[in-house]
């Protein structure tokens, strides 16, 4: 995946945000319904292109997750989108359907890449423990969790997540692919509405990694865990089956940060690289 554009090309970026209610995730997939496979077709039909475009996408989300926040790029040639640019987006909205919406399409800086020049995404994750359950207006952005939750003790369990670990404990493996993450935020907060959210930051998650910490923060929340498991499960490096994986319904992709244009190729080169804890042996 190269962050070199093609002579005659522009790369352009898009903002977007989606329901992932009715999706099977991002990827694209032969027979199964995804958003990655619901834009590029409209994309093709709206710019009239003989193949369909390629899109990379900041993060991949799972079957169920919403979006808010997501990017996504794709290349295309400049006589293409010198004609389509202006009006890519009123097109979009009358070709897509109604739970996915593009915001914004604009000319990338040079060295952009959606996926590898991000140096955070944020995620929210929204818990209702209301003993009558969730109001029925926002029952596919919430979860029910049916006992009452201590967010201070979520809190102070959450603290000690933070900073670079591997995060095995907490993702599902995938070959070739490193669990060292950097988590820059976790915290909760509960709203005016009752509502409980989990602000989860990172450079970036492995599998099910998000959904696995509110799992585990939840079973503190409410009493069933002391405040210093999640901290355990996490030094212990392995995959913990006590964890539970909570829904993708609860879970929006909010936010995805990048650095200044200058340092976006930087960026890019050093997210390709494998990462290590300091100290780590390489057998």
């Amino acid at each position: 995946m190269s962050d070199e554009v093609e002579p005659g090309h522009v790369r352009v970026r898009l903002d977007l945000s989606y329901d992932g209610k009715d999706f099977s995730g991002w990827a694209k997939q032969r027979v199964l319904r995804t958003v990655q496979g619901e834009l590029e077709s409209a994309l093709q039909t709206v710019m009239r292109l003989p193949d369909p475009v390629e899109l990379t996408v900041a993060g991949r989300t799972d079957a169920g997750v919403h979006a808010r926040g997501q990017v996504a790029q794709f290349d295309v040639r400049d006589e293409v989108w010198a004609e389509h640019h202006d009006k890519l987006l009123r097109r979009l909205a009358g070709r897509l359907p109604h739970d996915v919406r593009v915001w914004k399409a604009a000319e990338a800086p040079e060295g952009f890449n959606a996926r590898f020049s991000a140096v955070w995404r944020r995620y929210a994750y929204r818990v209702g423990d209301h003993q009558g359950g969730v109001d029925p207006l926002r029952r596919g952005h919430v979860l029910w969790h049916q006992w009452p939750l201590d967010v201070d003790a979520m809190n102070e369990a959450a603290a000690a997540l933070l900073g670079e670990h591997d995060f095995a404990a907490y993702c599902k493996k995938r070959e070739g692919a490193t669990t060292i993450r950097t988590l820059q935020q976790l915290s909760w907060e509960r709203g005016e509405d009752g509502i409980v959210t989990a602000t989860v930051r990172a450079d970036a998650f492995c599998h099910n990694m998000v959904r696995s910490l509110v799992g585990a923060l939840l079973h503190v929340g409410d009493g069933h865990r002391p405040t210093d498991w999640p901290g355990k499960v996490l030094r212990a490096a392995v995959r913990d089956s006590s964890v539970h994986v909570v829904k993708p319904h609860g879970l929006t992709l909010e936010e995805v940060g990048y650095p200044a244009d200058e340092l976006l190729a930087a960026r890019s080169k050093e997210a390709r690289n494998l990462r290590t804890l300091p100290g780590a042996g390489c057998c």
